[in-house]
């Protein structure tokens, strides 16, 4: 990819057409209670779809399309939260318990360890617990929330199908719009884990048998030409789901473990195709209990990527921009910070992102800056507004770089 500009891109979820999510909803549930049967009829709207997808992602701007997530669909039709959810159509070994995230506190096996609270139970959910339960509100969570199994057996990955058709329909929509190269979304090992565990003796061996499982998912991606990202957002958004708080080294030693475990993952894999997301969750919600980015940049950095995404455009981490005053970004690599906003309406003044993008690669260089958004705006913005912040993303990127790269304009 030449660098002659401020590359654009974006975190994966866009909002689905409602002829896909009519589709969707008609799929038929399978026995297992989460996996959806794949017909001739839907995978034909997916594929135009996508293809749809990346020109309109074009057209405002975007120069490192995804196919929006289109293929993650949850068992309700819902695409938020189809980012993890979608590994579980795509694994054996998987059955619906009694075990719930959002409800049941983590099972663990090793004395003394830290434990993860459930999502209910997060700090932050607590401490704002009227306004979660308020409908008018608005932060409401949980109200389309999926099934979530349990690993009772060996876990193995059994996605190739729907995997070939997210990668042939992003290529087939790169081809006609002309477009060099896009991303898909995958699971990371330490996310994945995060559901009911009736098989492995321990937390750590369940880790590490996700990234077996994810390995086979991301080589895919890569062997195909396209960039992977890894969603890891448990890195970050762990944090609030343990009560009480622990101290910041017992969280980067638990941290350090997932990270490992992805690293076994990536292994052999070319840096420069593999992108690592990270943030706090996301949710509409106050976020009062996130852990600062500076306490884990390092570990973050030590993933064996070529490129990081992480919000820096919300109004909890806008002010983290200055960490990079302090941390050295290491020779090769390259930061993708959220300059437009998936937590608020309000449609960013292209100038306020260049002016974004301006302050990151005054401390990191041009050449290492993709513009991004913070997290996925699928399931969390209107459609219009959506395509109002890409299109704010694309400009704010193009008086960036007019003011950054001599003759930039007529390259854009």
């Amino acid at each position: 990819m030449t660098i002659d500009r401020i590359h654009t891109s974006h975190s994966g979820s866009l909002p689905r057409t409602p002829e896909l999510i009519a589709a969707n909803a008609a799929r038929t549930l399978a026995d297992d209670g989460f996996t959806l049967e794949r017909t001739t009829e839907f995978e034909s709207l997916l594929a135009s779809s996508v293809v749809d997808l990346v020109q309109w992602q074009k057209d405002a701007g975007i120069t490192i399309p995804g196919d929006g997530e289109y293929g993650k669909a949850m068992s309700n039709s819902v695409d938020y939260g189809a980012w993890w959810t979608y590994s579980f159509q795509r694994t054996a070994g998987l059955e619906l318990t009694d075990f719930n995230p959002i409800l049941a506190d983590a099972v663990i096996s090793e004395p003394g360890a830290i434990k993860l609270t459930s999502f209910a139970n997060r700090r932050d959910w607590t401490r704002f617990a009227d306004a979660y339960q308020d409908p008018e509100s608005g932060i409401q969570l949980g109200k389309n929330a999926t099934a979530f199994p349990s690993a009772t057996g060996p876990i193995s990955y059994i996605g190739q199908e729907a995997l070939a058709s997210d990668i042939a329909n992003l290529k087939a929509g790169l081809d006609a719009a002309d477009v060099q190269t896009g991303f898909i979304t995958a699971l990371s090992p330490g996310s994945a884990s995060r559901i009911g565990n009736d098989y492995y003796a321990t937390e750590e061996e369940f880790i590490y048998a996700w990234a077996d499982v994810l390995r086979e998912e991301y080589r895919a991606i890569v062997d195909a030409g396209l960039i992977v990202q890894v969603d890891d957002p448990s890195l970050a958004e762990n944090w609030d789901q343990i009560t009480p708080e622990p101290s910041i080294e017992d969280y980067r030693r638990f941290t350090q473990i997932r990270i490992e475990a992805l690293n076994y993952a990536l292994q052999g894999l070319p840096e420069d195709q593999v992108r690592v997301h990270v943030c706090w969750g996301s949710w509409h919600g106050p976020h009062t209990t996130d852990l600062e980015f500076r306490h884990i940049v390092d570990l973050v950095l030590g993933i064996n990527a070529g490129s990081y995404s992480f919000e820096a455009a919300n109004a909890r981490h806008e002010h983290e921009w200055a960490i990079w005053q302090d941390v050295t970004l290491p020779e090769g690599k390259i930061i993708v910070p959220g300059v437009v906003s998936h937590a608020t309406n309000v449609v960013e003044h292209p100038e306020l992102v260049a002016q974004r993008i301006e302050r990151f690669a005054s401390l990191v260089g041009r050449e290492n800056v993709i513009a991004s958004t913070d997290c996925g705006l699928g399931g969390r913005l209107h459609p219009q507004i959506a395509t109002a912040k890409l299109e704010a993303l694309g400009s704010g990127a193009r008086i960036a770089s007019n003011r950054l790269f001599e003759n930039s304009a007529s390259l854009i």
